[in-house]
């Protein structure tokens, strides 16, 4: 069992649009509505893989009743945690050449109470977990140490965590050594703080974050494939994908299928490889199943291409 934690769920609407004229009338050729947030499409994909898992969240309103309803459709467990505000709702625009628009709400301020029920609900449902993974933004009342502890809490029980956010949070955990963090070229590039330009520029910074504190790192890298550096050694993955219809989620496809195939070494970096190349090809934040994988394409070597550049300079 997978469980997934989210402090900062949503309500996301995708409208698909040929193109996204600012001022204009633009026509959806597409639409749909998908329970939200990191940790929640985590769940969404392991569910999709036929493994059990279960998500913590914060729910409120009837956009959080929405979400409860649309992820118990989809066979995952939900361990709601009842707050005052109402759940955001996110906007994202996905136009025909692949170019992604997102307008993210907020989302509600968690009083003191709400905060410590959150981190109960995760302790009395993580027993028997084989993971515990934590992901996205911390909500309004939230600080950027509630993360690592979390991460304290989970190791305490003997539990293994992976964690995907990224500024202060994610650095605030480092120091409690998160077994797994996932972060994109963008946040490995704020981590370290300075421009990414190459696969070396984000091995390196990879090197620093587990020097950091963290046992191992799993970095996304768009188009440029994705890394995997831990205490036995760094591996490189990557899969050809003919168009990119969405990419919201295909982080989240990735550490799924990293953590379902074992979470760790090259087989699981093959499994997260083949979980997001299959995610960007499907609308919306649709998760891949296993029919949808194609891992025969999946290329993983020890060969790190240091010269290869990153889509545009992370940083």
């Amino acid at each position: 069992m997978i469980l997934t934690v989210t402090p900062n769920p949503s309500l996301d609407r995708t409208y698909e649009v040929p193109s996204l004229d600012r001022g204009e009338v633009v026509r959806a050729t597409g639409e749909r509505v998908d329970p939200g947030g990191k940790g929640v499409n985590v769940s969404r994909a392991v569910a999709a893989a036929g493994r059990r898992t279960v998500a913590v969240l914060p729910l409120g309103g009837a956009p959080g009743a929405l979400v409860a309803d649309l992820l118990d459709a989809q066979g995952i467990e939900v361990a709601p945690v009842p707050v005052t505000g109402a759940t955001r709702s996110n906007i994202a625009l996905a136009e025909a050449d692949g170019v992604l628009t997102k307008i993210n709400a907020p989302g509600p301020d968690l009083t003191p109470a709400e905060q410590e029920n959150l981190l109960d609900t995760v302790r009395r449902h993580a027993a028997g977990a084989d993971w515990i993974v934590c992901s996205g933004s911390l909500p309004r009342g939230l600080g950027p140490a509630w993360y690592a502890e979390l991460v304290a809490r989970v190791h305490a029980a003997g539990l293994r965590i992976a964690l995907d956010t990224s500024g202060p949070a994610l650095l605030a955990a480092l120091r409690e050594h998160p077994d797994v963090v996932k972060p994109n070229a963008e946040e490995l590039a704020e981590a370290v703080g300075r421009p990414l330009t190459t696969v070396g520029d984000a091995l390196n910074a990879a090197e620093v974050l587990r020097g950091t504190g963290a046992r191992a790192v799993l970095a996304s890298l768009g188009s440029a494939g994705q890394l995997l550096v831990d205490a036995d050694g760094a591996w490189y993955g990557t899969a050809p994908v003919a168009a990119v219809r969405s990419n919201v989620g295909a982080g989240d496809a990735s550490l799924a299928g990293f953590l379902v195939a074992g979470g760790r070494g090259p087989e699981a970096l093959a499994s997260a490889v083949a979980h997001g190349a299959a995610a960007v090809c499907l609308p919306g934040s649709v998760m891949p199943t296993p029919a949808d994988l194609d891992p025969a394409a999946v290329t993983v070597t020890a060969d790190i291409p240091v010269d290869r550049p990153l889509d545009g300079a992370a940083g």
